[in-house]
């Protein structure tokens, strides 16, 4: 997600879209929030980072923007976040309630692919668990972001998606960092012990004269 600077950088135009919607017209507001995004851009580009996200985080908040100048209402800035909080719910739970918790997918992918981390009960209760945390953080963001949107409290918004955005993500980013280290330990780490499998059987001879056996 980016780390530190992925969290900054997408705050920060939020930041400044409400604050300036408090005391400028509204395409003043959506102006400035796109020349913040702009700069942000330029930075990241400038500190060397992927192309890929510096677009990202621009082009999301061109979105916003556009969608805002196109409906004329501040409160649209907020609304793909919000869609894209319910999106991410179904898939966390409903890949939880088809028993592929989806932390438990990725962390096979990252690892080859070739693990069968479903029959290993611990660490894929380990994987529920990181997945459902996950689904949690987007279904709380989105009820009540939803409902902030539909009593029209642009400034509510601004702080919900601070608020609810660092310290939430960072509590499930913990589940799922113990998740990961769960079935590593036990379906890599475990596997590469020198006691962990059979030991190989190796021919030995008979001491008696011409006898030998295996």
């Amino acid at each position: 997600m980016g780390g530190v600077a992925g969290f900054v950088h997408s705050t920060v135009p939020v930041i400044v879209f409400v604050t300036a919607n408090a005391f400028l017209p509204l395409t003043v507001a959506v102006g400035v929030a796109v020349a913040t995004g702009l700069a942000l851009f330029i930075v990241r580009l400038l500190r060397g980072e992927r192309l890929v996200s510096a677009v990202g985080s621009m082009l999301g908040v061109a979105v916003a923007a556009g969608i805002v100048a196109w409906t004329g209402s501040a409160r649209d800035f907020f609304v793909i976040g919000i869609w894209a909080s319910l999106g991410g719910f179904v898939v966390t739970f409903g890949s939880v309630l088809a028993r592929r918790p989806l932390t438990g997918v990725l962390w096979n992918v990252l690892h080859g692919g070739t693990h069968a981390w479903r029959s290993d009960r611990a660490a894929r209760t380990a994987h529920d668990l990181a997945t459902l945390a996950a689904a949690s953080v987007f279904g709380s963001r989105f009820a009540i972001q939803q409902w902030l949107y539909l009593t029209d409290s642009t400034g509510g918004l601004g702080l919900a998606r601070i608020v609810m955005g660092i310290p939430l993500t960072v509590l499930a980013a913990l589940v799922v960092v113990w998740s990961f280290r769960r079935s590593t330990r036990r379906l890599i780490a475990a596997g590469s012990r020198p006691d962990a499998g059979p030991r190989p059987v190796t021919a030995h001879r008979d001491h008696r004269p011409g006898k030998a056996r295996t």
